[in-house]
């Protein structure tokens, strides 16, 4: 799979981390691109995320270049480690002929330890001579930490007479949790389209997508989702969210899609439950319920050993602050009917283990409340990532 027209990648080693393997990508587009971001909500927003939010307030949404590394996540790294990234900024806008302001980076790995920039610098030059259309893979792969493989979407849309594609790249298995955004993504698009329009795209596809699913419940210092469009497939600038569906839908779908093999590669994950909260008296009230059960250790748990304990799930509603009728609440998981106004059911417990041993588990609560409701990913959880948690710096 290719970039859109307009985009070049390619990957380079430049010893950041202690696994062999591609640890700083590089994303470029040569005659700029119209961007929007957003970032995480983080008090502890690490130097690449405060430094690439200002740039692109001051570039007015444009950029030309994007460097960035895996295994240091410059973050809580104070003055030096703001230095440190705007000296990659400084280097890439250098061989990139294009302002400092037009440069974003951004980075990835352990938290509270400086990134060595020297190590970036002398790998970029290699890294631009490597740009080419076909480097997605390698821009893919460049960015994991602890994923098990690498994150790659695409969709198409109509568009003043032409085809126009979208295609995201992603990382996050870890520290994933809803708060905007829960790891970092890359998203293309050779439509054209505004700033303004940009954002506005982003910020609905984000809400249906990465701000639905949660691994464990913790939100990084470094999260970033960014949006370009190089607008070199022609025609007609989009400008407004009336006019731009087909837009729209694409990036929501390649939102969903990255959002789902995130969730899905929830480091050592056996499976995903897809909570729906239905009959709450608000969005809020849905949305907390939906989160105390997406971080229930004990509801992962059960789903990691296939258990459809529900008594688990009940509790984590009761207790989320969100209001709901003891009396009228309901849930499911698949076709099987659990409880019922506030009661169990006379269900099958061989087909109840069934759905809770699926890829997906859909679980359905009905608060009986109000007509609001919310849906959210969740993986499971289970020996793997602790294990792979505690030797995460080792």
């Amino acid at each position: 799979m290719n970039f859109p027209k307009g985009f070049f990648g390619s990957a380079v080693r430049a010893g950041l981390r202690k696994r062999p393997g591609l640890d700083v990508a590089l994303l470029v587009a040569p005659d700029g691109a119209n961007a929007a971001a957003v970032f995480t909500r983080n008090r502890f927003q690490a130097a690449p995320v405060t430094l690439s939010r200002a740039s692109l307030k001051k570039s007015c949404g444009r950029v030309r270049a994007v460097v960035v590394n895996a295994g240091c996540a410059n973050a809580v790294t104070g003055a030096a480690g703001a230095a440190a990234a705007r000296r990659v900024q400084e280097r890439a806008a250098d061989l990139a002929g294009c302002p400092r302001e037009e440069v974003f980076v951004a980075s990835t790995g352990v938290i509270g330890v400086v990134l060595p920039d020297g190590k970036v610098a002398a790998f970029l030059p290699d890294a631009f001579e490597r740009l080419s259309s076909g480097g997605l893979e390698a821009v893919s792969r460049a960015i994991l930490t602890t994923d098990a493989g690498p994150k790659v979407a695409r969709a198409t849309f109509r568009h003043g007479g032409k085809t126009c594609r979208v295609v995201g790249v992603a990382k996050g298995a870890g520290m994933i949790h809803p708060n905007m955004a829960t790891m970092l993504a890359f998203l293309t698009t050779d439509a054209p389209a505004s700033p303004a329009l940009l954002a506005a795209a982003l910020k609905e596809a984000v809400a249906g997508s990465f701000n639905a699913i949660s691994v464990d419940g913790d939100t990084s210092t470094n999260d970033t989702v960014l949006l370009l469009a190089s607008g070199a497939a022609g025609g007609p600038e989009l400008r407004s969210m009336d006019g731009a569906a087909g837009f729209r839908a694409a990036l929501a779908k390649v939102c969903r899609e990255l959002a789902w093999k995130i969730v899905r590669d929830g480091e050592g994950a056996a499976r995903v439950m897809e909570i729906t909260i239905e009959g709450a008296a608000t969005l809020r009230d849905a949305r907390l319920a939906a989160h105390a059960v997406a971080t229930s250790p004990l509801v992962k748990t059960a789903l990691y050993g296939g258990d459809p304990n529900w008594g688990r799930i009940l509790a984590a509603i009761g207790r989320s602050g969100a209001r709901v009728s003891t009396r009228r609440v309901s849930l499911k998981a698949g076709n099987v009917v659990l409880v019922r106004d506030g009661a169990p059911t006379d269900y099958s417990e061989a087909r109840a283990a069934k759905e809770f041993t699926r890829e997906r588990v859909p679980l359905v609560a009905n608060l009986g409340v109000g007509t609001a409701r919310t849906s959210l990913l969740a993986a499971d959880l289970g020996h793997e990532y602790v294990s792979e948690n505690a030797d995460y710096r080792s």
